[in-house]
Protein backbone atom coordinates (compact mmCIF):
# COMPACT_ATOMS: atom_id res chain seq x y z
CA UNK A 1 0.00 0.00 0.00
CA UNK A 2 1.03 3.20 -0.60
CA UNK A 3 0.63 1.62 2.37
CA UNK A 4 8.81 -7.00 1.69
CA UNK A 5 16.56 -8.88 3.84
CA UNK A 6 17.82 -9.66 7.08
CA UNK A 7 20.50 -6.68 7.40
CA UNK A 8 19.15 -3.42 7.00
CA UNK A 9 21.07 -1.28 4.65
CA UNK A 10 20.28 2.05 3.21
CA UNK A 11 16.39 3.60 3.04
CA UNK A 12 14.88 2.39 -0.24
CA UNK A 13 13.41 4.64 -2.24
CA UNK A 14 9.69 4.18 -2.54
CA UNK A 15 8.51 3.79 -6.27
CA UNK A 16 4.86 5.00 -7.61
CA UNK A 17 2.13 2.66 -7.81
CA UNK A 18 0.52 4.30 -10.31
CA UNK A 19 -0.48 2.31 -13.47
CA UNK A 20 1.48 2.73 -16.78
CA UNK A 21 -0.35 5.36 -19.25
CA UNK A 22 1.33 2.90 -22.47
CA UNK A 23 -1.56 1.93 -24.27
CA UNK A 24 -2.99 -1.47 -23.95
CA UNK A 25 -1.85 -3.91 -26.35
CA UNK A 26 1.65 -1.83 -26.66
CA UNK A 27 1.88 -2.76 -23.11
CA UNK A 28 0.73 -6.37 -22.98
CA UNK A 29 3.89 -6.60 -25.86
CA UNK A 30 6.30 -4.60 -23.82
CA UNK A 31 5.58 -7.18 -20.80
CA UNK A 32 5.24 -10.51 -22.84
CA UNK A 33 9.12 -9.53 -24.32
CA UNK A 34 10.27 -8.91 -20.56
CA UNK A 35 8.81 -11.99 -19.76
CA UNK A 36 10.56 -13.95 -22.44
CA UNK A 37 13.85 -12.29 -22.01
CA UNK A 38 13.92 -12.80 -18.05
CA UNK A 39 12.95 -16.60 -18.38
CA UNK A 40 15.79 -17.22 -21.02
CA UNK A 41 18.15 -15.33 -18.84
CA UNK A 42 17.16 -16.97 -15.86
CA UNK A 43 18.28 -20.22 -17.66
CA UNK A 44 21.09 -19.37 -18.52
CA UNK A 45 22.15 -18.18 -15.04
CA UNK A 46 21.53 -21.44 -13.55
CA UNK A 47 25.08 -23.12 -14.17
CA UNK A 48 25.87 -20.10 -12.25
CA UNK A 49 23.52 -20.52 -9.71
CA UNK A 50 23.99 -23.72 -8.94
CA UNK A 51 27.80 -23.45 -8.69
CA UNK A 52 27.02 -20.70 -5.74
CA UNK A 53 24.23 -22.24 -4.11
CA UNK A 54 23.60 -25.57 -5.09
CA UNK A 55 20.31 -26.01 -3.10
CA UNK A 56 18.53 -22.67 -4.17
CA UNK A 57 19.73 -22.40 -7.65
CA UNK A 58 16.06 -21.68 -9.02
CA UNK A 59 15.42 -18.86 -6.38
CA UNK A 60 19.45 -17.03 -7.32
CA UNK A 61 18.82 -17.78 -10.48
CA UNK A 62 15.19 -15.83 -10.61
CA UNK A 63 16.88 -13.24 -7.84
CA UNK A 64 19.79 -12.30 -10.60
CA UNK A 65 17.46 -12.19 -13.42
CA UNK A 66 14.55 -10.30 -12.00
CA UNK A 67 17.34 -7.97 -11.27
CA UNK A 68 17.91 -6.89 -14.76
CA UNK A 69 14.19 -6.67 -15.30
CA UNK A 70 13.67 -4.47 -12.18
CA UNK A 71 17.16 -2.83 -10.89
CA UNK A 72 15.65 -0.30 -8.86
CA UNK A 73 13.78 -2.76 -6.16
CA UNK A 74 14.49 -2.84 -2.52
CA UNK A 75 14.01 -6.36 -0.35
CA UNK A 76 15.91 -4.95 2.55
CA UNK A 77 14.04 -4.50 5.41
CA UNK A 78 11.29 -6.83 4.94
CA UNK A 79 10.56 -9.50 7.75
CA UNK A 80 12.76 -12.49 7.07
CA UNK A 81 9.98 -14.59 6.89
CA UNK A 82 7.94 -12.41 4.63
CA UNK A 83 11.04 -11.94 2.44
CA UNK A 84 11.24 -15.98 1.96
CA UNK A 85 7.78 -15.92 1.51
CA UNK A 86 7.89 -13.50 -1.05
CA UNK A 87 11.02 -14.62 -2.98
CA UNK A 88 9.49 -17.79 -3.25
CA UNK A 89 6.64 -17.21 -4.64
CA UNK A 90 7.82 -15.30 -7.34
CA UNK A 91 10.55 -18.39 -8.14
CA UNK A 92 7.86 -20.52 -8.75
CA UNK A 93 5.48 -18.01 -10.47
CA UNK A 94 9.33 -17.37 -12.76
CA UNK A 95 9.80 -21.00 -13.06
CA UNK A 96 6.65 -22.23 -13.84
CA UNK A 97 4.39 -19.72 -15.64
CA UNK A 98 6.95 -17.23 -16.66
CA UNK A 99 5.40 -14.60 -14.64
CA UNK A 100 7.61 -11.59 -13.53
CA UNK A 101 6.45 -10.28 -9.68
CA UNK A 102 8.74 -6.86 -9.13
CA UNK A 103 8.52 -5.04 -5.78
CA UNK A 104 7.77 -1.78 -6.26
CA UNK A 105 7.79 -0.54 -2.36
CA UNK A 106 8.36 -2.88 0.99
CA UNK A 107 9.85 -2.05 4.49
CA UNK A 108 10.42 1.78 4.75
CA UNK A 109 10.98 3.14 7.80
CA UNK A 110 8.60 5.20 9.83
CA UNK A 111 9.99 8.76 8.93
CA UNK A 112 8.95 7.80 5.22
CA UNK A 113 5.60 6.70 5.71
CA UNK A 114 5.32 9.33 8.08
CA UNK A 115 6.21 11.76 5.19
CA UNK A 116 4.01 9.91 2.84
CA UNK A 117 1.11 10.16 5.46
CA UNK A 118 1.56 13.63 5.20
CA UNK A 119 1.53 13.78 1.54
CA UNK A 120 -1.86 11.97 0.90
CA UNK A 121 -3.19 14.32 3.78
CA UNK A 122 -2.25 17.31 1.97
CA UNK A 123 -3.37 15.50 -1.52
CA UNK A 124 -7.32 14.72 -0.34
CA UNK A 125 -7.48 17.54 2.96
CA UNK A 126 -8.01 15.35 5.52
CA UNK A 127 -6.47 12.13 7.67
CA UNK A 128 -9.88 10.25 7.07
CA UNK A 129 -9.39 10.39 2.96
CA UNK A 130 -5.53 9.58 3.30
CA UNK A 131 -6.33 6.61 5.18
CA UNK A 132 -7.83 4.65 2.46
CA UNK A 133 -4.57 4.92 0.53
CA UNK A 134 -1.92 5.56 3.19
CA UNK A 135 -1.88 4.71 7.10
CA UNK A 136 0.30 6.50 9.23
CA UNK A 137 3.65 4.59 10.84
CA UNK A 138 2.08 3.07 13.71
CA UNK A 139 -0.41 1.18 11.62
CA UNK A 140 1.58 0.67 8.73
CA UNK A 141 2.74 -3.02 8.11
CA UNK A 142 5.14 -1.15 5.29
CA UNK A 143 7.21 0.00 8.39
CA UNK A 144 7.27 -3.67 10.08
CA UNK A 145 8.33 -4.91 7.01
CA UNK A 146 5.35 -7.57 6.21
CA UNK A 147 3.71 -5.21 3.34
CA UNK A 148 4.64 -5.15 0.25
CA UNK A 149 3.85 -3.02 -3.28
CA UNK A 150 4.11 -5.22 -6.54
CA UNK A 151 4.42 -4.88 -10.51
CA UNK A 152 3.27 -5.53 -12.72
CA UNK A 153 -0.70 -6.25 -12.69
CA UNK A 154 0.07 -9.75 -14.16
CA UNK A 155 2.41 -10.70 -11.51
CA UNK A 156 -0.49 -9.20 -8.89
CA UNK A 157 -3.18 -11.20 -10.35
CA UNK A 158 -0.39 -14.57 -10.18
CA UNK A 159 0.08 -13.64 -6.26
CA UNK A 160 -3.80 -13.42 -6.08
CA UNK A 161 -4.08 -16.79 -7.27
CA UNK A 162 -1.19 -18.44 -5.66
CA UNK A 163 0.16 -16.17 -2.58
CA UNK A 164 -1.75 -18.12 0.21
CA UNK A 165 0.26 -21.27 -0.47
CA UNK A 166 3.33 -18.65 1.10
CA UNK A 167 1.40 -16.60 3.54
CA UNK A 168 0.73 -13.20 0.64
CA UNK A 169 -2.74 -12.13 0.02
CA UNK A 170 -3.99 -8.98 -1.44
CA UNK A 171 -5.80 -6.90 1.79
CA UNK A 172 -7.58 -3.99 -0.27
CA UNK A 173 -10.54 -4.23 -3.22
CA UNK A 174 -8.74 -0.25 -3.73
CA UNK A 175 -5.00 -1.71 -4.02
CA UNK A 176 -4.11 -4.38 -6.69
CA UNK A 177 -0.48 -3.81 -6.22
CA UNK A 178 -0.67 -4.35 -2.32
CA UNK A 179 -0.04 -7.41 -0.43
CA UNK A 180 0.81 -8.66 3.26
CA UNK A 181 2.16 -11.73 4.54
CA UNK A 182 0.13 -13.41 7.15
CA UNK A 183 1.43 -16.85 7.14
CA UNK A 184 -1.76 -18.46 9.19
CA UNK A 185 -3.41 -18.26 5.68
CA UNK A 186 -1.79 -21.36 4.88
CA UNK A 187 -3.77 -23.44 6.94
CA UNK A 188 -6.73 -21.16 7.28
CA UNK A 189 -7.15 -19.49 4.09
CA UNK A 190 -7.65 -15.64 2.83
CA UNK A 191 -10.20 -13.54 4.89
CA UNK A 192 -12.41 -11.31 2.95
CA UNK A 193 -10.63 -8.20 1.53
CA UNK A 194 -11.49 -4.52 3.07
CA UNK A 195 -12.60 -2.29 0.86
CA UNK A 196 -9.72 0.00 1.85
CA UNK A 197 -7.98 0.64 4.81
CA UNK A 198 -10.36 2.66 6.58
CA UNK A 199 -11.97 -0.81 6.84
CA UNK A 200 -9.42 -2.85 8.38
CA UNK A 201 -9.25 -3.86 11.83
CA UNK A 202 -6.72 -1.31 12.76
CA UNK A 203 -10.08 1.04 11.69
CA UNK A 204 -12.43 -1.75 13.82
CA UNK A 205 -11.31 -1.63 16.97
Amino acid sequence: MTDSGPARTAPCRTRSTTLDHTPGSTLRRRDHVYQVVVRVLAVMLLPAALLVAPRRSRLVACRWALSARFPAECLAGLAPAARAAFEAARTEALWRDGELIGLTSGHRDAREQTRLFAEAVRRTGSPELARRWVLPPEESRHVSGTAMDVRPTEGARWLERHGRRYGLYRVYENEWWHFEYHPEAIDDGCPPRYADPTHGPRMRR
